[in-house]
């Protein structure tokens, strides 16, 4: 029942939509328009009010049940891309939609878009019976979950749903992600003339050097990771530097796990400042919370079910990536994260295969008839 061309042809409409983070107005725009078409009530947030400049909310929308015993629930997918994601051209190829090759193609994540949207589409016109849909198209995903984590959560009543916006493929299921902390650190040593006194200087960036050899990064274990991603500092070659700044995270799906090696990362730093005499401004922030979703919660067990009656093979898959859907399940909201297909997203070789995005949208459409039955 689902119309793959007109699927399709919606997705190709909504990629060449310019919407990279903090300009989503005209794709926001778009998006409530199709809804209110398909009968849903859109309201939109202010969370385009948390950054300068944004100005563009979260899409929140209703549509009452029919008649349906089943759960309201949530379906979700972000609206921004990352860049280059401006004048998007996408070309249909062997089975395959890419983009001209100068931009990224937006299937991250506007597959998820377009399989909602077509999902909604169906059960109107077969009259699917279901207890009530919300659907929520998030702002900022792509620099830090911004919408997600600002989204009014007042006007949310489902209490379980779906996010459409993991790479792997249809059926994939991820129901484990990292928890995620990031910090900030401002070394401070003494500046002094390289050439005349470096004895009276504390050089920043030989405190900054000796903390970061004594942590453990990159891969930790099975769970754990860990990353210094930032270092900047320093004047010119002939002064100490007295101010160095590094910036680093850690996540793990233990949140045991990811506290330990921040707190040893924290140490290796404060270890090395008191070695050398300096002094070190911390910022910690915890980006978002894990997901552990139980095999016999009711988003998997449903996701589960509706992928057989469709004949495709349920993953229940972990990620060490973060998405909106760890900040749904930290503000109680159990979700999943659905695999959609997208393939080399962040770059401008990015692709979805259409076989990928109609699979999409039947397993959404399945989701909500299942849903009936799971209670």
């Amino acid at each position: 029942m689902v119309d793959s061309e007109r699927l399709i042809g919606e997705f190709m409409e909504l990629v060449q939509v310019d919407s990279e983070s903090g300009a989503e107005r005209q794709m926001a725009d778009l998006l409530k328009e199709k809804l209110t078409q398909l009968g849903l009530e859109v309201f939109e947030d202010g969370a385009g009010a948390v950054e300068v400049g944004r100005g563009t909310g979260n899409l929140i929308a209703n549509l009452p049940g029919n008649g349906g015993k089943g759960p309201v629930f949530l379906m979700c997918a972000h609206m921004d891309t990352v860049k280059p994601g401006k004048g998007v051209k996408p070309r249909r190829e062997k089975g395959k939609i890419l983009s001209a090759g100068d931009t990224i193609l937006g299937s991250d994540d506007k597959a998820g878009v377009a399989a909602i949207l077509e999902s909604l589409r169906v059960i109107k016109e077969q009259n699917i019976a279901h207890g009530g849909l919300q659907v929520v198209f998030t702002v900022g995903e792509e620099i830090g979950l911004v919408g997600a984590k600002n989204l009014d959560y007042g006007r949310i009543i489902a209490k379980a749903g779906f996010v459409l916006d993991s790479g792997g493929p249809p059926g994939e299921i991820i129901i484990k992600a990292p928890t995620q902390f990031s910090f900030k650190a401002a070394i401070k040593g003494k500046a002094a003339h390289a050439g005349i006194a470096p004895e009276e200087g504390i050089n920043a960036i030989v405190v900054a050097a000796h903390a970061i050899a004594a942590m453990q990064v990159g891969r930790i274990d099975n769970e754990t990771t860990s990353n210094i991603g930032l270092i900047s500092g320093g004047r010119a070659t002939n002064i100490v530097p007295e101010l160095v700044t590094l910036e680093g995270e850690t996540r793990s799906i233990s949140p045991e796990k990811a506290k330990a090696q921040l707190d040893h990362m924290l140490e290796a730093i404060q270890g090395a400042v008191e070695q050398f005499g300096a002094q070190v401004d911390l910022k910690v922030a915890k980006e978002y919370d894990p997901i552990n979703l139980a095999p016999d919660s009711w988003p998997v067990r449903t996701a589960v079910q509706a992928c057989r009656n469709l004949g495709l093979e349920p993953v229940l898959g972990q990620t060490g990536g973060g998405s909106d859907t760890n900040v749904f399940n930290g503000r109680g909201i159990d979700c999943a994260n659905l695999g959609i297909g997208m393939e080399k997203v962040h770059t401008t070789e990015e692709f979805i295969a259409e076989e990928n995005l109609v699979a999409n949208a039947k397993l959404m459409v399945e989701i909500i008839r299942v849903a009936q039955e799971a209670g």
